[in-house]
């Protein structure tokens, strides 16, 4: 491996662990609100479908790129995301009777949340590994499954820690959030509505 393909290794590897890392915390935020079973399932199907759409979207990123209105879409859909997930996780009490079970949100409302979060998030992280890639197909390959490594891992252990620990879940909410705010400034400047000072852009 040459010079140029191992930075771009190292460039691959920090993109995915800070990007893995916002997908990860929604999946786990989504799975926290469900009974250990059905928790599980729904990490992995969070972890299945960012695979799927990262290897989708990585055939057409470049597309993708020109069109603004998706960050502005993405980012509306991940306030949407932002609060459905309060809602469950801190304004759905725990029902407990002598007949009732825990109450949960239902198992589609979960996977559809996931759904909407990994076409968003898929999109941002197969545009940042590829546009650090460029014409370096395999790394870009490895870069998907990287991603989707770090996600399936770090979504178990949110998942389970936000349960013995309700502040997280409020962390985690606001990365999301910020996340949503970046992907709408961000399709705001490309839709040149929207300018920031050069020291901010960086962060957009």
């Amino acid at each position: 491996m040459g010079l140029e393909e191992t930075i771009i290794f190292i460039q691959i590897i920090f993109i995915d662990i800070i990007m893995a890392a916002d997908n990860a915390i929604i999946i786990g935020l989504v799975a926290a609100g469900f009974a250990p079973q059905n928790r599980r399932k729904i990490i992995a199907w969070g972890v299945l479908l960012a695979f799927v759409f990262r290897v989708a979207f990585a055939f057409s990123a470049t597309y993708l790129f020109q069109f603004a209105i998706i960050k502005l879409v993405g980012g509306a859909l991940l306030l949407w995301i932002v609060n459905e997930l309060r809602i469950d996780l801190f304004e759905i009490k725990k029902i407990k009777s002598p007949t009732k079970k825990s109450k949960e949100p239902s198992f589609a409302q979960g996977v559809r949340k996931v759904l909407i979060a990994d076409i968003t998030l898929s999109l941002d992280n197969v545009l940042a590994v590829a546009g650090a890639a460029r014409e370096h197909y395999l790394l870009l390959v490895f870069g998907l499954f990287l991603s989707v490594i770090l996600i399936g891992a770090a979504a178990s252990y949110f998942a389970e820690y936000i349960k013995k620990h309700h502040w997280v879940g409020y962390v985690g909410l606001v990365v999301i959030l910020v996340v949503a705010l970046q992907l709408i400034i961000g399709g705001l400047i490309d839709l040149n509505i929207l300018s920031v000072n050069e020291a901010f852009e960086k962060f957009i």
